[in-house]
């Protein structure tokens, strides 16, 4: 007995050390047996299916996304400033090329369609107290359908678009790039309760002749595809590269899987030399009706992939982002890193949730991060001279991934559902910020770990 007990006291300490959870473990045997003789490759394969099963769980596709999460229909909004109402694609064109400070572009109900040039803003822009709207009166009566590589191309600052159905239809994939192509002096531009599906990158956000589109909001929004994109393009539905003080909020991003290139893909990350942009509140479901199709997908990230110098604010590169917050965000159903880190210094992480994804991963001597009272269903973890600093964090030791005990899971109803209501509440801790939890609820002095207080809140009211 006591040679078991210290064989398996060393075997966790193994794993610990290694630091890699069993979902990229069995990613990694298959690859390495790829190519080599066939039994060898159905030990891997096997291998790999076993970790799945083992760190993952239940791995049955779902039919609908989440109706609390994203865009949906709001209360008529009264226009007190100049109104042009489109009824035609043509016309939309033409009132978007036409526009000035404080015009307000309201879709008449219908679908449009658009191939061709991109929708470009012209030069000038809104004001701070007259920015430039294009809507619909109410969500879901209006759907655009792009067959565009760009579909909005914004150059100009303070430019909103809100309550619009937005869908890629182009035959090839590469052929829809963005929905949204904020960059240059687009500074202050706002994305609010839109339905945006099948693009590669649907916002995509970065400097233009030395000039960079700082200071926008994404919010409210559902960004999701219906099939993994066919592409060697990167596949991140809201891609920041060289703008600083976005704040990414309340968003629903899933099913962003990518079929081409590295098949690599990320919910949305700020990379490229910026600084100070924040995702909060934000629900990212890597993988809900596309579940289990080929590929690495991961949740949140400052630094993604990295990036090239020319790409970079600095024209440099050193670091990919400064002073970032991920604060209240719901992670879950992530082939790898619910939240990773590269290259960036001074992030913090608090208070997020992490549901069968491959925790959080700091990378590189450049990175630092304060992380905080989130709860993990997995680890948290520090490689290659990353400088982690922890406090307050429920997490599961690498350990039980390997034996297929998730305690974290078990405090919900159903997480695998993302029935998140508590059957066990989580340990509670202090000195959390003044600020909504994902449900949009203050949260008390002693606040509960991880992204919300009650979650039947946000099924009852949504996230907001």
């Amino acid at each position: 007995m006591l040679v078991l007990a210290a064989g398996a006291l060393a075997l966790a300490y193994v794993l610990e050390r290694v630091g890699v959870a069993p979902r990229l473990v069995g990613l990694h045997v298959e690859k390495l047996a790829s190519g080599h003789a066939s039994w060898i490759e159905a030990i891997g394969s096997m291998t790999n299916r076993t970790m799945r099963a083992l760190d993952r769980g239940d791995m049955s596709p779902r039919l609908a996304l989440p109706m609390w999460a994203g865009a949906r229909v709001d209360a008529p909004t009264k226009e007190a400033a100049p109104t042009t109402i489109v009824e035609r694609s043509e016309q939309l064109r033409t009132a978007i090329a036409a526009a000035r400070p404080g015009d307000v572009i309201v879709l008449a109900p219908g679908i449009y369609r658009f191939n061709g040039a991109a929708m470009e803003t012209p030069a000038g822009g809104g004001t701070g107290s007259a920015p430039i709207t294009v809507r619909a009166e109410i969500f879901g009566t209006v759907t655009l359908e792009f067959d565009l590589l760009e579909g909005f191309l914004v150059t100009a600052p303070f430019w909103r678009f809100e309550n619009l159905v937005i869908r890629g239809v182009c035959a090839n994939h590469a052929g829809c790039e963005h929905a949204f192509h904020v960059v240059g002096p687009a500074h202050h531009v706002v994305i609010r309760n839109n339905q945006v599906s099948d693009f590669n990158a649907h916002v995509k956000i970065n400097g233009r002749d030395g000039r960079f589109p700082d200071s926008g909001r994404i919010a409210d929004n559902t960004f999701v595809n219906g099939a993994p994109r066919r592409t060697d393009t990167p596949v991140t539905p809201i891609d920041i590269v060289a703008a600083n003080d976005w704040s990414i909020e309340a968003n629903l991003i899933a099913d962003f899987a990518k079929a081409g290139g590295d098949f690599t893909s990320y919910g949305a990350f700020a990379k490229g030399g910026g600084r100070g942009n924040q995702f909060l509140r934000n629900v990212v479901i890597c993988e809900w009706r596309l579940l289990g199709v080929p590929g690495r997908r991961v949740g949140l990230s400052f630094g993604g992939g990295g990036s090239a110098p020319g790409a970079c604010r600095d024209r440099k590169c050193v670091l990919e982002h400064e002073d970032g917050l991920m604060a209240d965000n719901l992670i879950a159903s992530c082939s790898d890193e619910g939240i990773y880190i590269r290259q960036s210094p001074r992030s913090r992480l608090a208070q997020n949730t992490l549901l069968d994804t491959a925790g959080v991963y700091l990378r590189y001597p450049e990175s630092t991060a304060l992380v905080t009272g989130n709860l993990v269903d997995g680890t948290i973890r520090a490689r290659e001279d990353a400088l982690l600093y922890e406090e307050n964090n429920v997490t599961t030791p690498l350990w039980a991934l390997y034996l297929g005990w998730h305690p974290v899971r078990k405090l919900f109803a159903d997480a695998d559902a993302l029935d998140l209501r508590f059957r066990t509440l989580p340990a509670r801790v202090a000195g959390v910020q003044a600020r909504p939890d994902l449900c949009g609820t203050s949260r008390p002095a002693l606040a509960a770990a991880g992204a919300f207080e009650d979650f039947a809140i946000c099924q009852r009211e949504g996230v907001r």
